[in-house]
């Protein structure tokens, strides 16, 4: 058969059911293949919507993502969203198309060396260079893709190797000795964490991502609860433990709770699970939680003590250790009492330190109480999607999210214009479940093509954008660090968002009033189809807390 056929047969094998892309020249022959392949495509309107839906699909389902580009420029596009994966360690296989053979080194036309622009923000690439090795490659990139830490996989296909016969025979197992990543964990480091933890008066658990990924929210919410242990989660690790929980303390980090800041800069023992220390957390690394040992659990080798000097490191799954971990903490017997005071402390911080702000005394919309209007009228259930800026870390304040796969943003990279497409994914891949995109005015313009897509697709996701009229974190920074000298963050009353969504075929609202604000989102949500709330915020409103750049914890300010 056509190699691209074989492509067919090896992601239906993989269990793929969608995906993302858009055809060029150099994968007309994969485009071929999907008239008769059997697998739904979504035509996207811009290779980066693609990629970004990918990753939402693959953040909410946990499987991996799959985003399709041609040669040159369709490639070029994909290197935001790519980067984004490897940062939020997201299973997304990209596969690219590629020049003929005989041009490759030409110059020829639409022709990029894919594979040395992205080698810096994959896990791992493959260049296609005899046809038979196709079917292979695919296998392996999305083992790839969803073992060890998770992440972006490229596959670079020359156009004529594509179309190329192949002698096809299905691939049964992969096998790769040079890549065993190490999952269970040293059995004598983790009985030491247990013994640790066991002797600790102020212990705190410090959750990342990597909890999410290794879908191990059930084995650390038991672990928690086999004590009294303070639990804290970073932004990519929201809804890994629920919110609501008593031993919640919030998340921490630049816009975190000053609970859980204060709680990590006292502590005398930090177990992290998953996370890797970013500047994000820390703020200023040499000060950073100055009076604490350190276990950190993580499955890639690579993060262990490369911020922070890790005494214990255990490398390995989450899921796993913390199963183990358990087990080895029960069998101690240790005495909760130890952990009174601490508790006490971490309640006065509570007591004086709530996440709070001044609401508006007439109308006007606060942005926080939009968060807060967004969750009661979704009671609390709906998948979240963000952009990035004020509103994402809102929407991480006061969304408190109760189970993982919930919360799906762009953590590491920070990507303006990811919210709308990975909603997008995210509703592909749980059908039937409602998925909100909190967006920016700034942001939402970025990958605003991609209504288009929702339209032609029924995807019915609900967009609720947060419009101040500002790019509003930096000018934040502005006021608080530039002395107020704004510079290019007026984003002006364009463009009519209520019209643009009726442009491209969802429906468009427009809520100002407080009062009527949660009865509002309601009746947009109830609306088939896909639907853009323009809300009209408070427009120099500050996202507080929040710890200065390169400052640490304990001089948060606002």
């Amino acid at each position: 058969m056509r190699a691209v056929d074989a492509i067919m047969e090896c992601l239906k094998a993989e269990g793929v059911d969608v995906v993302f892309g858009m055809p060029g020249g150099a994968n007309l022959p994969t485009y071929d293949a999907f008239v008769d392949g059997g697998i739904r495509h979504i035509l996207v309107r811009h290779e980066a919507g693609g990629g970004h839906a990918a990753e939402g699909y693959a953040k909410a389902t946990g499987k991996v993502g799959v985003a399709l580009a041609t040669s040159g420029p369709g490639a070029t596009n994909l290197t935001t969203p790519i980067c984004d994966a490897m940062m939020d360690s997201v299973p997304v296989v990209f596969i690219t198309g590629q020049v003929r053979t005989e041009l490759l080194g030409t110059d020829g036309f639409q022709e990029a060396d894919t594979i040395g622009i992205t080698m810096p923000i994959v896990k791992h690439s493959f260049m296609i260079q005899h046809p038979d090795e196709i079917p292979r490659a695919i296998h392996e990139a999305f083992h790839l893709a969803r073992s060890g830490r998770p992440g972006p996989v490229l596959v670079d296909i020359p156009q004529d190797l594509s179309r190329a016969e192949i002698d096809y025979e299905p691939v049964t197992d992969v096998r790769l000795p040079g890549y065993q990543p190490t999952l269970d964990g040293n059995q004598k480091q983790i009985r030491q964490a247990a013994k640790a933890l066991a002797s600790a008066q102020r212990p705190v658990i410090y959750a990342g991502g990597g909890v999410v990924s290794a879908n191990a929210a059930a084995e650390l919410r038991e672990f928690a609860s086999s004590d009294r242990f303070p639990v804290t989660c970073t932004l990519m690790g929201l809804g890994s433990f629920p919110a609501p929980h008593p031993q919640w303390l919030g998340m921490l980090g630049m816009h975190g709770t000053r609970t859980a800041n204060y709680a990590m800069d006292e502590a005398d023992l930090i177990c992290a699970v998953g996370a890797r220390f970013d500047d994000r957390v820390t703020g200023k690394l040499s000060e950073f939680a100055p009076k604490a040992k350190f276990i950190h659990i993580d499955v890639d080798p690579a993060e262990i003590s490369k911020n922070v000097p890790a005494h214990i490191p255990i490398v390995g799954d989450a899921k796993r250790v913390l199963a183990k971990l358990l087990l080895e903490y029960r069998a101690l017997g240790a005495d909760p009492g130890r952990l009174e005071g601490w508790w006490q402390r971490i309640e006065r911080w509570r007591s004086e330190h709530p996440l709070s702000y001044t609401d508006s005394e007439d109308a006007e919309i606060k942005p926080q109480y939009m968060i807060q209007a967004l969750y009661e009228a979704t009671g609390g259930e709906a998948i979240i999607t963000s952009d990035v800026g004020q509103h994402q870390m809102w929407a991480a304040q006061y969304y408190h999210f109760g189970k993982p796969r919930q919360w799906i943003n762009s953590g590491g990279l920070g990507t303006m214009g990811f919210g709308l497409p990975a909603a997008m994914g995210a509703a592909i891949g749980r059908p039937g479940e409602l998925v909100c995109c909190v967006a920016g005015d700034g942001s939402v313009q970025m990958n605003a093509q991609e209504l288009a897509t929702c339209a032609q697709e029924r995807i019915p996701v609900k967009v609720f954008i947060m419009n101040n009229g500002y790019l509003g974190m930096v000018r934040q920074w502005q006021e608080l660090f530039w002395d107020g000298r704004y510079s290019q963050v007026e984003m002006g009353p364009y463009p009519d968002f209520v019209k643009l969504a009726e442009a491209y075929g969802a429906t468009g609202l427009r809520l100002e009033s407080k009062h009527t604000l949660v009865q509002d989102m309601k009746e947009a949500i109830a609306i088939d189809g896909p639907v853009v709330v323009d809300v009209k915020v408070t427009r120099e409103e500050n996202t507080f807390p929040m710890i200065p750049a390169g400052r640490p914890a304990r001089e948060m300010v606002g």
